[in-house]
């Protein structure tokens, strides 16, 4: 879809405040004209011109390199003239005004990345992986940016969404030849292929989870019967007095947030009031509540006191299909040692908040929830989007295989998968709306 803009852009391309170098960018059909004003001369391409930058009356503005990327061999595809002149934010303000005097406008947020991706130089998780990199906060969620950024995540997309194209293909001509007596969804070509095709895509969805909560941080909720030790931990992950801590039980009745890093990994805890059977009116719409951040948790930290006898009262009262942990806290008044367990009903881990003992199992099982982990090499960046469109594309790959498998229905079986070949489009930004191409690129800064 190359785009030709009748405006050039430009923006100021490094943070506000006082450095040592500050950047320009400017894209768009003017730069070679902006160039002749400004400095008088005819930039080469891609090659560092040292030079002097001058105001409208030739007084100089400042001292610095120009950088010339002609078209299409650009980060836009557009002519791009980038400017490194001195980082105090009067003189790139002067310069930035010079420019826009000279026919250039100020740019929206985004926009260079924009129309990068209107010109065909990246699709839209590459462009989205860009703004994540920026923003990450550990080596890992970088190393995934960077992957994403690549082309990981679209390649294994557009895999998909070819074999979904040849099936469709295959499924329409058995409708096409049905009058031939060519039964070409009975010699189990089809069904194989979609079978291979649903289980891709589960896996394509676990990756991108993990993927989503390296970028976005794992929504993780203390849950359990008062006096647990729920607030303690919530403290002690937090590293300060976020909740009130009391020998009586019930102290929370509400939800408690706390956003965390722990070794960059984001993190946010929520602790929750203690699960029991109550008659109190407070305490009822505290355990309600509770319920409902379980039920939209990433994670869920169900602590119980080592010495409670009846233990499955609560368990019992955790709805199915949750990632669960279970913490046995206070194992210092049992003198039981600190260990973490895996059985078929999941992760088991024996510690003592009040003490710090098995703290570390902790913390290490929660950078492994993340998908915090250097040797990983398959992790991209994903966000709260491409969950949803994976989980579109999953669903009508299962409904095709089930028409399949049952009804035989070639018609439905195509729809199906034209529905999940769109879904999954939707990530590269094949079928997009404008005003979904609107709020990903208004989130990005300006210069980018």
């Amino acid at each position: 879809m190359d785009i030709e803009y009748a405006d050039t852009i430009a923006a100021i391309a490094t943070p506000s405040g006082n450095g040592g170098v500050g950047i320009i960018r400017i894209s768009g059909g003017r730069v070679t004209q902006v160039a002749a004003q400004l400095f008088k001369k005819k930039p080469t391409p891609r090659t560092a011109l040292f030079t002097t930058f001058l105001d409208q009356d030739d007084s100089v503005i400042d001292s610095g390199i120009a950088l010339y990327f002609p078209a299409p061999a650009s980060y836009t595809g557009e002519d791009v003239l980038e400017l490194q002149a001195h980082g105090g934010s009067v003189v790139l303000n002067m310069l930035l005004r010079r420019v826009l005097a000279l026919g250039a406008r100020l740019a929206r947020p985004g926009e260079f990345t924009e129309r990068a991706f209107l010109n065909n130089k990246l699709d839209l998780a590459q462009a989205e992986a860009i703004a994540d990199l920026i923003t990450s906060s550990t080596e890992q969620s970088v190393r995934s940016a960077q992957r994403s950024m690549q082309g990981v995540f679209s390649e294994q997309v557009n895999t998909l969404i070819t074999e979904l194209t040849e099936l469709r293909v295959y499924i329409e001509a058995a409708i096409d030849f049905v009058d031939e007596e060519i039964d070409f969804l009975t010699d189990g070509v089809v069904e194989n292929r979609l079978v291979r095709l649903v289980q891709r895509l589960e896996e394509i969805q676990q990756t991108a989870k993990q993927g989503r909560l390296l970028r976005d941080g794992m929504t993780v909720v203390l849950a359990g019967k008062p006096n647990a030790g729920k607030s303690s931990l919530l403290n002690a992950l937090a590293g300060h007095d976020a909740a009130i801590v009391t020998d009586i039980a019930g102290t929370t009745r509400d939800v408690l947030r706390e956003r965390i890093q722990i070794d960059g990994m984001p993190l946010h805890i929520i602790d929750t009031a203690g699960l029991h059977d109550s008659t109190n009116t407070v305490e009822q719409e505290g355990i309600r509540r509770a319920f409902d951040e379980i039920r939209k948790a990433d994670k869920v930290l169900l602590l119980i006191d080592i010495r409670d006898t009846e233990p499955q009262t609560v368990l019992d009262a955790i709805p199915e299909g949750l990632d669960i942990t279970t913490i046995y806290n206070k194992i210092d008044l049992v003198n039981a040692a600190p260990e973490i367990k895996t059985t078929e009903a999941g992760k088991h881990i024996y510690l003592s908040v009040k003490t710090g003992v098995g703290m570390d199992l902790l913390i290490q099982h929660l950078k492994q929830s993340v998908g915090y982990n250097e040797t990983a090499e398959n992790i991209f960046i994903a966000r709260t989007r491409h969950l949803e469109a994976l989980k579109k594309g999953y669903e009508y790959a299962q409904n095709a295989l089930h028409q399949l498998q049952t009804t035989r229905a070639s018609e439905l079986v195509a729809e199906d998968l034209r529905q999940a070949q769109q879904a999954l489009a939707e990530i590269t930004g094949e079928f997009t709306s404008d005003d979904l191409l609107g709020n990903i690129f208004s989130s990005f800064c300006i210069g980018k």
